[in-house]
């Protein structure tokens, strides 16, 4: 990675997405950072990042954006949003958000900045995913589908793009130390809980940044979790019988 490359880093405004803005800035990339956050692109844009202030819960919010993106080496999806509550007792505009942010979103840009990377030829498309798409858990029903569904599109459009040398990239990492917790579970339970097991949010976004120029498929953080993963695609019944005082933590 040691040419400077065009990058797309959505989610920049807060936890890994900011960090990897900012260590991409660093390392002499052209950064293009989008979030919501007027304050914190503010101090992006300090930084010698292009800075695009956008709301990616609509179709117009992503068509806003991708009318303002100059052609890229690689985009990084990395916004998300997420609301832990059982799903018959989950707010309909809660659902709908995850929907649109965490799936419509990033289909919809890839969409069209893929057709642009086809044309000259190659590129990488990296997303953030997460481990509850592999494994759900209760109270993260609708959540744990959007990164499922991620797992689905990216499996596919890997093979769709490998002929116009576009790779597509996954990140899965497990339960991360930043303020998405906080507002995904508002009574705290969750990141105590799970506060001696929680990722280092410089780990995970180090861990994407390393994937840049090479063919990774996917990145399990932390590791035992991509084998546990493994472990209940083989056996979900008993996995989920087991490890039912984990899965019950928020």
């Amino acid at each position: 990675m040691s040419k400077s490359k065009r990058i797309l880093v959505t989610g920049a405004t807060s936890g890994v997405g900011y960090l990897i803005a900012q260590k991409l800035a660093k390392k002499g990339h052209q950064v293009i950072a989008t979030g919501r956050n007027k304050k914190v692109l503010s101090e992006l844009a300090k930084e010698n990042i292009l800075v695009i202030e956008s709301n990616l819960d609509s179709v117009e919010g992503v068509k806003n954006l991708l009318q303002q993106l100059p052609q890229l080496d690689v985009a990084i999806f990395s916004a998300g949003i997420g609301t832990f509550e059982y799903a018959i007792d989950m707010d309909d505009e809660d659902l709908l958000a995850m929907i649109n942010v965490n799936i419509q979103a990033p289909m919809l840009l890839t969409k069209y900045i893929a057709k642009k990377m086809k044309e000259q030829g190659q590129g990488q498309l990296i997303f953030i995913g997460s481990q509850a798409g592999k494994v759900a858990t209760p109270k993260a029903s609708v959540y744990a589908a959007t990164k499922h569904a991620i797992i689905g599109y990216t499996n596919a459009l890997r093979m769709e793009l490998a002929p116009y040398h576009i790779g597509v990239t996954v990140i899965h990492p497990g339960p991360i130390d930043t303020p998405f917790i906080d507002h995904a579970d508002r009574t705290a339970s969750y990141r105590q809980a799970m506060k001696h097991i929680l990722l280092d949010p410089e780990k995970v976004a180090s861990a994407t940044i390393h994937t840049i120029g090479k063919k990774t498929r996917e990145v399990n953080l932390p590791s035992y979790m991509g084998i546990s993963s493994k472990l209940y695609a083989l056996a979900p019944t008993i996995i989920e019988k087991l490890g039912k005082p984990f899965f019950n933590k928020k």
